[in-house]
């Protein structure tokens, strides 16, 4: 009786680990289940929460604008974003950026304090809301600047260089200039005895000079000078650099009015450093505490 070598040998393909394991990966398979949805949607949403928190910390964060102070280019309740990446590594504010900063001590009141509530308040947590509780003003000053108040035509000058702000500055509603200081500092014969005439630095270090851009309706840095009969003096003008959260870049709500948020340049040609002559003008002001 003959037999046919040709034909499978069964038996012996059973046998075979390799085949078998083979089929009982395949099995395997086949028998494996995925998640139930209701698993798979949490895990989903903790991974988008873990992302939210992330970029919230290291890259973007989302705020709004509490009061007309940043006027006509921010109006109240105007969405922005602000990113953090251009203050890595030990840079700081520059010149002209619109920053977002923690309150230094009282610069807002009460109701500007307060954040989102409620589940605004959870979603702000993780980035998914605006925050509330800061700051938005114009960088005017960096350390060792020395600041003025005002050239013939109401400008402000930095190191002595008059800055052209009519592109983003507000409507000066009758001031003289574009940087006035209320009349309750006014007074006396000193330095700053002219709302449109005063001087004040050098910028300690690690500080900066901030300014609104709707001047006759923002509580920045000029609102926080002590007047000449405070003695001593318990206010400062200064924000201090490890306050800043971040650099304004983009509006993103009101839809209609999207624009992406740069430095100006008017003030790139502003001198590093003031000229012994100002510094000298500025001690003798004496405006404010060095410190």
């Amino acid at each position: 009786m003959t037999t046919d070598d040709s034909a499978p040998d069964s038996a012996a393909e059973l046998s075979d680990p390799k085949a078998a394991d083979g089929a009982g990966s395949r099995s395997s398979s086949a028998q494996r289940k995925h998640l139930p949805v209701w698993q798979e949607s949490i895990l989903l949403l903790a991974v988008a929460l873990g992302l939210a928190v992330v970029i919230k910390a290291l890259f973007v964060q989302a705020f709004y604008i509490p009061s007309e102070s940043m006027e006509p280019g921010l109006v109240k309740n105007d969405r922005i974003l602000v990113q953090k990446v251009s203050y890595w590594f030990g840079r700081t504010p520059q010149r002209g950026d619109v920053i977002v900063f923690e309150d230094p001590g009282q610069w807002l009141g009460p109701t500007d304090s307060q954040g989102p509530t409620g589940f605004a308040n959870v979603l702000s947590k993780v980035g998914l809301y605006p925050t509330g509780g800061h700051l938005v003003k114009r960088v005017i000053g960096t350390e060792g600047d020395v600041v003025e108040c005002c050239d013939a035509e109401g400008r402000i000058k930095v190191n002595g260089k008059a800055i052209d702000e009519s592109d983003y500055l507000g409507a000066r509603d009758g001031a003289a200039c574009n940087a006035e200081i209320s009349d309750w500092f006014s007074e006396r014969e000193t330095a700053l005895s002219r709302p449109c005439d005063w001087v004040i630095g050098p910028i300690p270090e690690g500080k900066l000079l901030v300014l609104g851009d709707n001047r006759n309706h923002s509580a920045d840095s000029r609102a926080h000078l002590c007047s000449p009969d405070e003695d001593p003096c318990t206010e400062s003008p200064w924000v201090d650099t490890d306050l800043v959260v971040g650099k304004v870049f983009t509006l993103i709500w009101p839809r209609d009015r999207w624009r992406w948020i740069s430095r100006p340049e008017v003030f790139e040609g502003v001198p590093d450093s003031p000229s012994a002559e100002l510094l000298e003008k500025a001690k003798k002001a004496d405006a404010v505490p060095g410190t």
